[in-house]
């Protein structure tokens, strides 16, 4: 879809006039970029606690976003980026990673040093805090996968500008707490202001956070240390002749949304903060935290040399025990854990690959260039590697449907003009701003009948909650039920159950453990059970997760999550 509309002028014909102030500098074509001549970074790691008299107690940290220039390849020019730092020289895209120890706090006073004008075209038609801002770009952080109390939440509404001089109706502080009570896993945090989500971190806003803890990893034996184990953070990205980052200006629908288009793609393909990147690995074994982040594509990555990966971990949570997969599909917002053991390899060099269509999974085919995504050169000798992947990794407790204490349906609608081209999608025919509905209670499972009535497969995100698929089943005479829906909104009047009867998909064996997101086939019913608690001890939350401003639900295609596919999540006692 987004190739056929880069084809199209940048002028809004319906207004007669050009909104691109930067016409007449052209497309980079991603051809004209070298692959593989750039090492890939490992992004600047900062402790999440400080260390006394031999204790680990909690730190206080101030991380800013800035404005500067990035240099996302040798023979690109610099690119003007927004980015996460301790100051504007040490800001980085992705930003520094973050590493917290379980049950230690981290504090983070997040700042904005952002100018008043956005680096990319956005558009005020969809609900968005940059309309409600007149004194510089409205920004608020998101720390995804945390099990935190709603104040340090990073509400889509809690955003602020510069100086917090404007703030968003929820709100609340400047210093969010993170408790980091949750089992040791993979996090990131990312921008989350209502309506700008796609374009805030489109420009850079986005890093990882780890939480380790020695005493339950330790005994695992999986590779360790920075050398050997390191978050890779993969997204897409499209620039001009210039260096500067490009987004289209003009919407699919223009005379409904000057700008937004219901999906970003770009052409080249980045790895922390380098196109197509390079890496000298050892005849040994790694641990690679893989993030997708970018704002629409899917990456079903692959060895193009056979080698293969040990999943150990999906999101936040590890698996209860090792998968070997050839292929991994990881959608926006997943995080895949993987061991690779490069002693295993023949060859001396072999290439990440991607094989997703776009969007997925009935777009278009990955063409020369976006298959690609980063190569490994492998040293010739052999070397002793003490690490090792067990066959048991964590035991969390099974999901119980017997414990669920309420049935949901989650419908998920796209809309579009006669000529079908998407105006908005959204979640049960409501917006983000229409009375919550979902009010689960503290410390209780829910079992959800997640409905996908669109041609997209969309990512789910629950924030707090963690959920454990339990099965996928195709809907027979779609349109028929369809129809009823868009009517009706209601799956228990449309009899969800008498079209709930085709084939059942299975889970794949890498993805039964909790996550945080997960891809909902378009035309199946997916059913989860969603966990309001811990889940390594069923113990209740150390904050009230009661307070105000709540939490959300949405699909993290960003696109769709700005224009407006989220709703509110409220927990109650």
């Amino acid at each position: 879809m987004e190739g056929l509309f880069r084809l199209v002028t940048l002028c809004l014909a319906v207004f007669g006039f050009c909104v691109d102030k930067t016409w007449g500098v052209g497309l980079l074509s991603p051809s004209k970029l070298k692959m593989f001549v750039d090492e890939v970074p490992d992004m600047p790691r900062i402790s999440g606690f400080d260390v006394v008299n031999g204790v680990s107690v909690p730190k206080s940290l101030k991380i800013g976003m800035f404005r500067k220039k990035w240099k996302f390849h040798r023979d690109l020019p610099p690119t003007p980026v927004f980015a996460y730092g301790t100051s504007k020289s040490k800001a980085t895209v992705p930003g520094p990673t973050i590493e917290a120890i379980h049950g230690v706090p981290t504090n983070v006073t997040w700042q904005n040093h952002l100018p008043l004008k956005h680096i990319l075209p956005w558009d005020p038609t969809i609900p968005t805090a940059m309309t409600m801002a007149k004194k510089g770009i409205p920004t608020v952080v998101h720390l995804h996968g945390a099990i935190d109390e709603p104040e340090s939440d990073g509400s889509a509404y809690a955003w602020f500008t510069a100086k917090f001089k404007e703030r968003g109706s929820t709100w609340t502080k400047k210093t969010y707490h993170y408790s980091n009570g949750q089992h040791p896993g993979n996090l990131w945090y990312h921008d989350h202001a209502m309506g700008l989500t796609r374009v805030n971190l489109l420009a850079g806003l986005i890093g990882s956070y780890i939480i380790r803890h020695t005493a339950v990893e330790a005994p695992l034996g999986l590779p360790h240390g920075a050398q050997f184990d390191r978050p890779l953070i993969v997204f897409d990205r499209s620039f001009r002749t210039d260096g500067s980052l490009y987004m289209n200006s003009t919407g699919n629908n223009p005379s409904i949304h000057p700008q937004w288009q219901p999906e970003y793609f770009g052409d080249a393909i980045i790895v922390n903060g380098k196109a197509w990147p390079r890496m000298i690995v050892r005849r040994r074994k790694y641990r690679f935290r893989i993030l997708n982040a970018s704002n629409a594509r899917f990456f079903r990555f692959y060895f193009t040399n056979g080698l293969r990966f040990i999943h150990v971990g999906s999101d936040s949570t590890y698996n209860q025990q090792p998968v070997t997969v050839n292929k991994i599909l990881v959608a926006p917002s997943e995080i895949a854990d993987v061991v690779i053991d490069f002693s295993k390899s023949e060859s001396n060099s072999v290439i990440l690959a991607n094989d997703a269509a776009y969007p997925f999974p009935s777009g278009d085919p990955v063409n020369k260039v976006n298959s690609k995504v980063m190569k490994f050169i492998i040293t010739p000798h052999q070397e002793l590697d003490t690490s090792r992947v067990p066959k048991k990794l964590m035991e969390y407790p099974s999901p119980d449907m017997s414990s669920a204490s309420h049935t949901r349906y989650i419908t998920m609608y796209e809309y579009t003009t006669k000529s079908d081209e998407p105006t908005h999608l959204n979640i049960n025919g409501k917006s983000p701003e229409d009375p919550v509905t979902e009010k689960p209670k503290v410390g209780t499972s829910e079992i959800w009948y997640v409905i996908n009535l669109t041609d997209d497969n969309h990512p789910l995100h629950i924030h707090l909650g963690l959920f454990s698929v339990l099965s996928q089943t195709e809907l027979v005479n779609l349109d028929e039920f369809k129809e009823c829906m868009m009517k009706l909104k209601d799956a228990t009047k449309c009899h969800v159950d008498k079209y709930a009867r085709g084939k059942n998909t299975a889970v794949v064996a890498h993805e039964k453990g909790w996550k945080n997101v997960y891809k909902m086939l378009p035309g199946y019913v997916t059913t989860i059970l969603v966990r309001f608690s811990y889940v390594h001890t069923n113990a209740s939350y150390p904050f009230d997760a009661t307070s105000e401003p709540g939490y959300v639900y949405h699909c993290h295609i960003l696109d769709h999550e700005d224009n407006v596919m989220m709703r509110p999540l409220k927990l109650v006692n």
